[in-house]
């Protein structure tokens, strides 16, 4: 039983390993922010509902230092529950050009592009950053932007951190965003293979009208997995930023949050058929598995298996507190149980690809190039 032993335990070993070494490479890192003369942004941020937390995160938008940018947000109707709160904010902010825009044009099955391209015609700066209306954008959030491009890159992006939980469900939600998903953005950029996050898209106006315009991000269920391949597909690089950008989460039903997560492994399926494979070695669960298999085989004590999971979940407790993101109690019992959601969720995305979103039908294009 020998080679039993050897395969488990190796396959265990090779896991954690990886693990901690993607904790690493996610660490905060100090990269320079340009200074001096910046290009001209314009920064959209599209707007459809009202949450929670907007009054806070779109403001965000009003307080930048960059030192010329102007705003436009962009809402499909004009009974949307949040343009009373857009058109109120840029009443109190004279001091910088922002204007909203009304209006649907349907270029593509993604209800935030057919919201956004009106306001991406509009568009006269040679940046343009297209950011969630949930994210909570720092000062020097334009900034960074501009500061983290660098020669060959074709886009800057950033993954989502969650923050300010405050039930379960939104701690299970932190547990998804940051030291699993950021985690492996950050890892992956920092490896060379950065992926576009949708919550941040930084482009140069000409390289995306050149490639074919806003359009071309419909091609895919979502527009970062179709902007990815927009970006590789022109010789070209993605660049993530040296931090991710604060979603305040707030309150979460499980229910929302299992179809959130079922919606975003649809979309990966998609986007990247042979990744998706292998996501059920995402998280602990598997590794665990085979380390128990070794300690049974070899008959070693069950304390191996505390000790392991302690290293596995250390190694994300360490990279939270780096970074900043909630790790409290609750939040370190809620890593586990979203590792037992990766495979029941990978296994439910078989079941169909399309989904739901604000209330608009999307599946997969057939014949897509």
């Amino acid at each position: 039983m020998g080679w039993l032993f050897w395969a488990f335990a190796g396959f265990a070993g090779v896991m954690l390993l990886l693990h901690v070494v993607s904790a690493a490479l996610a660490l905060p890192v100090a990269r320079k922010i340009a200074g001096g003369a910046l290009p001209p942004v314009t920064l959209l941020r599209p707007v459809c509902g009202l949450d929670r937390f907007d009054a806070e995160t779109l403001a965000s938008s009003f307080r930048q230092d960059h030192p010329d940018y102007r705003l436009i947000f962009c809402a499909a109707r004009a009974d949307d529950p949040a343009v009373p709160l857009v058109r109120g904010l840029i009443l109190a902010h004279p001091d910088v050009p922002a204007r909203l825009l009304i209006g649907e044009d349907r270029i593509s099955g993604n209800p935030k592009l057919n919201n956004l391209v009106k306001g991406w015609a509009a568009c006269e700066t040679p940046f343009v950053a297209m950011a969630d209306s949930n994210l909570a954008l720092p000062e020097d959030y334009l900034r960074e932007l501009a500061g983290s491009w660098d020669p060959g890159c074709g886009l800057v992006t950033s993954p989502a951190a969650g923050t300010c939980p405050e039930d379960l469900g939104g701690a299970l939600e932190c547990a998804f965003l940051n030291t699993n998903q950021a985690r492996l953005q950050l890892a992956a950029d920092r490896l060379g293979f950065g992926y576009a996050q949708g919550k941040t898209l930084f482009w140069q106006r000409d390289m995306l009208n050149g490639a074919g315009g806003l359009r071309l991000l419909g091609r895919n269920l979502a527009e970062d997995v179709a902007a990815t391949k927009v970006v590789r597909d022109a010789g070209r690089h993605v660049r993530l930023t040296a931090r991710p950008y604060a979603q305040p989460i707030g309150r979460r039903s499980l229910r929302a949050l299992w179809d959130r997560q079922l919606r975003w492994s649809k979309v990966r399926r998609d986007g990247f058929p042979l990744l998706f494979l292998f996501e059920p070695l995402n998280g602990a669960v598997l590794p665990l598995l085979a380390c128990a298999v070794a300690v049974g085989v070899a008959g070693a004590p069950l304390s191996v298996l505390p000790a392991y999971a302690a290293l596995w979940y250390g190694a994300e407790v360490a990279l939270a507190r780096a970074h900043g993101w909630p790790m409290g109690l609750r939040d370190l019992a809620c890593l586990p149980l979203r590792d037992l959601m990766i495979p029941a969720i990978w296994a439910t995305t078989f079941r169909s690809r399309d989904f739901v979103w604000r209330g608009t039908q999307l599946a997969p294009q057939a014949g897509r190039a």
